[in-house]
Parts: structure tokens; C-alpha cells; sequence
């Protein structure tokens, strides 16, 4: 397995690569883009615990515990660091 810290490094990247800025400046993505992305599918084995760990080390915020797809295709998920 990849290590965690290497994992959450490419998913800040994916998220910038899919994500956009807003009005703030922060770069935020749709966790159903993320989700269906092809190269994401391929990257994370495990998509939603690699976010938990992002988010437990305050690297990106998204609302709610556990993300489902379909259910919460429309949550933003944002980047708190850049």
C-alpha cells in the first residue's frame, strides 16, 4: 500500500487539476467529479478513506463524515491548503 502522506499529496493534486476557484480563492471540487474521474479511479484505491485522512490532517474540508457516491455527488470539497 501506499503510504497515506503520499496519497493525500496526489489527491490535493487531482483536486486542483479538477477543482475550480472561487471567489475566495480556494479551490474546490465535486466529489461526484472526483469520483468519476478516470485517472482518480486509478490512482486511490480507496477514494473516500484517503479524503477522511485529508480532512482528519485539515488539508481539505467537506461537509458530513462519509461521502457515498450518487448520494453525495453535489458535496464540495475544498482545499484548505495551497
Amino acid at each position: 500500500t501506499m503510504n497515506v502522506e503520499h496519497e493525500v499529496s496526489l489527491l490535493v493534486e487531482e483536486i486542483r487539476r479538477l477543482g475550480t476557484r472561487n471567489a475566495d480563492g480556494q479551490v474546490s471540487v465535486k466529489f461526484g467529479v472526483l469520483f468519476a474521474d478516470e485517472k482518480c479511479a486509478n490512482l486511490f484505491e480507496a477514494l473516500v478513506g484517503t479524503l477522511k485522512a485529508a480532512k482528519r490532517r485539515k488539508i481539505i474540508t467537506y461537509q458530513g463524515e462519509l461521502l457515498l457516491q450518487g448520494v453525495h455527488d453535489d458535496v464540495d470539497i475544498m482545499l484548505l491548503q495551497d
